[in-house]
């Protein structure tokens, strides 16, 4: 390498991957990584902003083929490679994929990509073989004859051996968790919710054990890193997707998504966003944000394992697509009802007065509110238990979805992240009506900012201002505007965002208040802009007048006062100079 460090941009779905090799390539001086990305989009936004500035900001790419999994995704990088390629022919691209297919890997090939090697390569090679395609070479690992790169090994440092004993004891502790976690990833009948967090925690082992071994010891002893997507299948389908290649071959990619893949994807995916903060910043309160944090976080969790139950009874059912309407609304009232008595507890009493009652049985003892004001109301319920069901294609927001596609898993998780933040504000919903100020309760369960009487009640009148608000002027006003307002979980906390769908049917049925409100906004469609252009006429019109008539006016009354002041004050002068002038 030359005394300018190499800049990388780094291009991977996985978090765990690119910290781990961040972290390993901040030891080398040499090796500078500018800037990492998950997504394709993000990749040429960032590229382009990087080298627009300085076309010399960026030496080489190394990027991931996808995720690995998907075939779209993997479909997906091959037009990414395509695009750098076109777009930055003299850039080196290297690619570092769990991907070990040859006809995807001859594909890349075509497309010009400078050089190829396989997760679970050592990270010395890797440096190695960056530094070797950033200054012009390839490197193929299917090559017959490969070139072998070698870095001579860092000298050792004073204390280093103790510092390796250290570690050593803490990777023998994660591989007997991880061996804990795989024997019970293989228990046959797992739910799909448990194997989901299961596979989490095995994820979060293998990154673990990764950085140790690959970091905190000398490079000669370093063990290669396992391509960590195969390392975390643990649902394979039974058949294989093929997509024909120019009429004359055939490219065998990866097993075909089922709908218990599907699902597990989907559910694994949402509980990762569950890590982010879940601090409500829209405009508008919420049940749950009464809860801390944590309690927050269990809450809507627990919904999750609910709905997961439901939905594998219901496979078991083999309950057909037609028949799945008529059972919408008791699912999501047997989620609601399990989630109050599991979250509350089945045997929990609170002291009211001098009796003891229990919690669950006052807050289930009028579901009828809860089903009508928070259930019913919940959008794109019967599309999101399709999809997860039976793999149906979504049409969202005016737009056909594949089921396997990651646009419509995008649009899923939307759906599902805001089941579970409406079915929360139903759980805690009759809490607030009935047993809002008990003590016990607010220890248990309220965040600090909502615990005093008076806060308290401030919160209940917000929500009660929020529903009248709502059932005569939101909700009318989102019909007329073919529209559904969905609250999702983003990195800054639970956010509002909006999907279009056709609501003519409910408009049809308005009436009283929202009917009103509807008519008004129409009205005010058809004289916007009419009164728009008048009162700027006006307004035109309004200040010429101000200005130049009146203005000028004052301004010469002005003037002629200033000038007559003038002509009286000089001759007085003179007088007075004539008066005092000796005869």
């Amino acid at each position: 390498m030359s005394d300018r460090p190499l800049k990388l941009l780094l291009i991977d779905q996985d978090p765990i991957f690119r910290l781990g090799l961040r972290v390993a390539l901040a030891e080398m001086p040499d090796l500078q990584v500018v800037a990492e990305v998950e997504t394709d989009t993000a990749a040429l936004q960032k590229l382009a902003e990087l080298t627009n500035q300085d076309p010399t900001q960026v030496n080489i790419v190394v990027l991931e083929l996808g995720n690995g999994r998907s075939i779209d995704s993997q479909l997906q990088g091959l037009e990414l490679c395509g695009l750098l390629k076109t777009s930055y022919p003299n850039l080196p691209v290297l690619l570092l994929s769990s991907i070990q297919n040859p006809e995807i890997l001859a594909a890349v090939r075509v497309f010009g990509i400078n050089g190829y090697i396989p997760k679970g390569t050592p990270i010395s090679q890797i440096i190695a073989v960056i530094a070797e395609v950033a200054i012009g070479g390839s490197y193929w690992v299917l090559d017959p004859n490969p070139p072998q790169i070698t870095i001579s090994p860092p000298p050792q440092m004073p204390l280093l051996q103790l510092w390796q004993n250290q570690c050593l004891s803490g990777v023998n502790y994660i591989n007997n968790s991880l061996a804990k976690v795989t024997l019970q990833l293989q228990t046959p009948g797992l739910p799909i919710l448990d194997r989901a967090v299961l596979a989490g925690q095995r994820r979060e082992l293998l990154a673990a054990r990764w950085l140790l071994n690959n970091l905190l010891s000398s490079p000669p002893e370093r063990q290669s890193l396992t391509p960590l997507v195969e390392e975390l299948t643990v649902m394979p389908s039974p058949s294989s997707a093929i997509i024909p290649n120019d009429g004359e071959q055939q490219l065998t990619l990866l097993p075909e998504i089922t709908p218990s893949a599907l699902q597990f994807d989907l559910f694994a995916t949402c509980i990762n966003q569950l890590q982010f903060s879940l601090e409500n910043v829209t405009d508008i309160p919420l049940e749950i944000d009464i809860l801390r944090e944590d309690k927050k976080r269990g809450l809507l969790y627990l919904i999750l394992q609910k709905l997961t139950k439901q939905l594998d009874e219901l496979r078991a059912s083999q309950i057909t697509i037609e028949q799945l309407e008529g059972f919408k609304n008791t699912i999501l009232f047997d989620v609601w009802q399990a989630t109050v008595t599991d979250f509350f507890g089945k045997f929990s009493q609170v002291q009211v007065g001098k009796q003891n009652i229990a919690v669950v049985n006052v807050l289930l003892q009028n579901p009828r509110v809860i089903q009508t004001e928070i259930l019913n109301k919940i959008p794109f319920v019967l599309e999101l238990f399709s999809y997860l069901l039976f793999q149906t294609d979504l049409y969202i927001d005016n737009h056909a979805y594949l089921a396997d596609s990651y646009d419509a898993k995008s649009q899923a998780l939307m759906i599902l992240e805001n089941l579970l933040i409406q079915i929360g504000n139903g759980v805690l919903q009759p809490l607030l009506n009935y047993l809002a100020d008990i003590e016990a309760i607010k220890k248990n369960f309220y965040t600090q900012k909502l615990i005093s009487t008076r806060e308290i009640e401030r919160f209940r009148n917000d929500l009660s201002w929020k529903y009248r608000l709502n059932n005569y002027v939101n909700e009318a006003k989102a019909i007329f505007e073919s529209r559904y307002e969905l609250l999702v979980l983003a990195p800054r906390g639970i956010a509002k965002t909006s999907i279009y769908a056709p609501r003519n049917a409910e408009l049809a049925n308005l009436s009283g208040v929202p009917l009103l409100v509807t008519l008004g906004l129409e009205f005010w469609d058809a004289i916007a802009p009419r009164l728009q252009s008048l009162l700027s006429f006006l307004g035109s019109g309004i200040v010429f007048v101000l200005t130049q008539i009146i203005g000028r006016g004052l301004g010469l009354i002005g003037r002629g006062i200033l000038q007559g002041i003038g002509s009286v004050s000089f001759p007085d002068k003179n007088f007075k100079r004539n008066s005092e002038r000796p005869k």
